[in-house]
Parts: structure tokens; sequence; C-alpha cells
């Protein structure tokens, strides 16, 4: 693919001392001298090279204040070295092509050497448009969706396998869909008992409330918030009147001919002896131990 060289302003300015000042490496006074200003420091030539220049990717010297200087993602050249690697031909005022960390010329770009289309297996030409995913190369308008067969380009687009999609073909391909709308899910969603929900759509049945997250009770595909289940599905104990919610204290529960109790309710008329997991004695819909149940 053709780039330009990035060759931006100098980060230091080269002149002739008026003032008395300096160097600031060897100290050395560079008044009437030549010198460089980098990063707020005057500096001679000579511990500009030394220590401040970048050093040319071809010819390894530095490259000198009075030197015009080539880059291109973050290397330097001097501008005489800046060279096409197969041909020399000086690039430093041309277009060139970057290739596995080598500088060409566009002639030396061959048609072997130049990246092919995935989809024609016609070449990318320099200056071409194109799109590149995981070292694969297609013309912009080659990069096509392969369900809908539109042009992708440069827009979004799901790689699955072999394949890539549009958004538009991803979404009724692959995304689940909420059990409640029917709608696909495309982030978040939750899921409950294997099935896909959108978190606005697992709201409880009674009051709307989002349960994602929350405690919640389901009876017969129906979800209840704690509230919900407790004010109108909870079936109440015979003991102490109030709902069994399943939450918390009094979440095991006991029934017996119809009749459910919280286990720690269940317990002897007579005595108070906690009867839940024992034997007892259901007499005139009251609970006794069989001790107290001998007595009656």
């Amino acid at each position: 693919m053709a780039s330009h060289r990035h060759s931006g302003p100098s980060r230091y300015k080269v002149g002739t001392m008026a003032e008395k000042f300096d160097c600031h490496y060897c100290r050395d006074p560079l008044q009437g001298k030549k010198y460089v200003e980098k990063d707020g420091h005057h500096c001679c030539l000579k511990c500009f090279d030394k220590f401040c220049a970048n050093t040319c990717v071809d010819c390894r010297k530095p490259i000198g204040a009075d030197s015009k200087e080539v880059h291109y993602k973050n290397r330097y050249w001097h501008d005489t070295c800046f060279r096409c690697a197969k041909c020399l031909h000086p690039l430093a005022s041309e277009t060139f092509v970057a290739k596995d960390n080598k500088i060409l010329c566009n002639k030396c770009t061959t048609r072997e050497d130049s990246l092919k289309c995935k989809g024609c297996f016609k070449q990318i030409v320099a200056g071409d448009q194109n799109v590149e995913y995981k070292g694969t190369v297609w013309h912009k308008d080659c990069f096509t969706c392969s369900n809908c067969k539109q042009v992708i380009g440069t827009g979004s687009f799901f790689p699955k396998g072999e394949d890539f999609y549009c958004a538009t073909c991803h979404e009724a391909k692959f995304a689940k869909h909420c059990v409640k709308c029917n709608k696909a899910i495309t982030s978040g969603g939750i899921t409950y008992q294997d099935q896909p929900w959108h978190a606005e759509c697992f709201v409880c049945v009674t009051c709307s409330k989002k349960l994602a997250g929350q405690r919640f009770t389901a009876v017969e595909d129906q979800y209840y918030c704690v509230d919900c289940y407790k004010n109108f599905v909870a079936k109440k104990c015979a003991g102490c009147k109030n709902p069994i919610t399943g939450f918390g204290k009094g979440s095991s529960v006991v029934a017996y001919e119809g009749q459910s109790w919280h286990d720690y309710c269940f317990h002897c008329k007579k005595c108070s002896m906690n009867l839940a997991n024992k034997r007892f004695v259901f007499h005139q819909e009251q609970v006794y131990c069989p001790d107290c149940a001998k007595k009656l």
C-alpha cells in the first residue's frame, strides 16, 4: 500500500549565537558560533550529533543539524539515504511502498511482490482503497457480506470462520432473540434457564420491575419480584399467617392436607415442640406431637 514520507517540522532550531550562552553539554561558549536549540537547551553542532541527533536507518550515522531528515513510522533517514531497497532510486520527494519493513519505489513493487485482493484476486495497486483484516486484503468494493453480497467496504462487519457479515445479516443470522419480544439481543441481555432475554424484558409480571440481578420467583412461567410474590402469590403459613416466600429464614416448607407451614412454625399445638421432619398427629386442623396426641 502506497504511503508518503512523514517529514514534519524539525523539533529543533539551528542558528548563529549572538548572545552569551554555553553549550549545554560541553560548556564551550557559543557566541558567534552555529548552535542548535532543542528542548529548551542550546548546544554546539558537535554535541548535537553526539547526544541529540537521530540515527539514520540506512547508513547508521547521526543525522546532523545541517542535514535534511526524512522520518516514517518512528524511523529516520538522511534524505540522500531514503532510497528504494531494490533499485536505490531516491525517494525523499516521491511516493513509496513500505513492505516487510523495506522501502520500495512503485516500479519495484512488482506484480509478484504486491498484495492480491482476496475477492477478485487482482493486484492491490498503490493508492487503491482497501480493507485489511488479519493479514488478508480486499479492494474496498470487493469486501462484501457473505450473506446478502452487499459491499461492506470500510463499514462494520462480523467475522464468522471464513465468512464476513454486515451488521444486519449478522443480527438476523446469529444474534440471540429475546423469548419475550422475539427481537435480536445485540448487546448485554441475560439468560435464565438457557433462554435469552433483553434485560428490559425480564420483569415482574405484576409491577414490571426489572428482575436482572434481583431475587425473584418463577411460578408457571411467570416471574415475580419478592414483594409481588409475597403479596399476591405466596401461600400463607397456617401457623403464623405470613407469606411463605422461600427466601431467607423459613425457606423450607412443610405441606400437609392442602396447608403449608414455615418449617419453624410447624410445632405441636400443646407443647410447642418443633415437628418439622418428625412424626406428628393432625387432629381437628391442629398439629400435635405423638405424646400430646395421646392425651387428647
